[in-house]
């Protein structure tokens, strides 16, 4: 498994003298909030500010401070620099062909021992606490859900009872070969996703079963039709002894039925879209939740 951290430290190692383009602070309208970064080189970048124009003259001030030549920055945008430090405070207007409106001030800086290291620091703290998603089953909806989910800002484990179902699975997820793949529900933290679409339908069962009966879940989600998952509310109250209210939290299909494509990239599409849209109000609810009780203790 390749991580953030591990190719930002390639990153870092591979490309020479490296500036840290930061947003120091927005108002109004605007490509990316506060905090926002990427990294740039003589020849590269590590991630994103928002990209178009003004990520452009961003990209160019810092390989000026890089010391490779530049075009001048449109008019109205401020710029005080030091030896190592800038301050782009621009104006996203049509005088530099973006329309959101608002104003965005960046910071760029020279990346010395110090600041690299505080850089990866950042990463690995970042990277712990990311949301996990559990995608159990590396069939051709497992193949292209992975590939989908690796995009995004998550910890992607895909969990298999076969070996040969990791061949071709993103660099980006970790994988895990598991006899009982019910057994690593228990295992997975607080507010991760579970995401079932394994060869077996009666494994799914055992691992929904599982995943339901945590009360700390984001999301858990089965492949299949209407006729499954009614077979599967049968056998998960009668033999399972799981209840409506935990059976009420199961989605399936999964990526929705609006669509009506059983590809297996459009399944994979949808169903990414649905489990982060879970993730996303999942970590409101106990942000909103945690705030709550900081406020009754104080």
């Amino acid at each position: 498994m390749n991580s953030k951290v591990q190719g930002l430290k390639a990153f870092l190692g591979q490309t020479g003298r490296v500036a840290l383009v930061e947003v120091a602070a927005t108002k109004g309208s605007t490509p990316r909030e506060a905090g926002a970064s990427m990294l740039v080189s003589a020849s590269a970048i590590f991630g994103t500010i928002g990209g178009g124009q003004l990520e452009y003259m961003a990209m160019d001030k810092a390989r000026q401070m890089l010391g490779r030549a530049t075009r001048s920055p449109a008019d109205e945008t401020r710029i005080e620099v030091d030896e190592v430090c800038a301050t782009l405070d621009v104006p996203l207007g049509p005088e530099i062909g973006q329309c959101c409106g608002g104003r965005v001030e960046v910071l760029i800086r020279l990346v010395d021992g110090s600041l690299e290291q505080q850089l990866i620091a950042n990463a690995q703290s970042e990277e712990a606490l990311l949301p996990h998603v559990y995608l159990f089953g590396g069939g051709h909806v497992g193949q292209a859900l992975a590939a989908s989910l690796a995009l995004l800002p998550i910890h992607v484990v895909v969990v298999e009872t076969r070996t040969e179902a990791f061949d071709g699975m993103p660099e980006t997820v970790e994988t895990r070969l598991a006899p009982m793949p019910e057994a690593v529900v228990r295992e997975a933290p607080a507010g991760s996703a579970f995401a079932i679409l394994t060869h077996d339908h009666a494994l799914d069962f055992l691992i929904v079963a599982e995943a339901l009966k945590r009360d700390d879940t984001a999301y858990v989600g089965m492949i299949g039709s209407r006729t499954k998952k009614a077979t599967f509310r049968s056998w998960f109250l009668k033999s399972a002894e799981g209840s409506e209210a935990q059976f009420d939290r199961l989605v399936s299909p999964i990526g929705g039925s609006a669509v009506k494509d059983k590809r297996p990239p459009v399944i994979a599409a949808l169903a990414a879209a649905e489990i982060m849209t879970a993730l996303v109000a999942h970590a409101a609810q106990i942000s909103g939740a945690t705030a709550v009780e900081k406020a009754m203790a104080g």
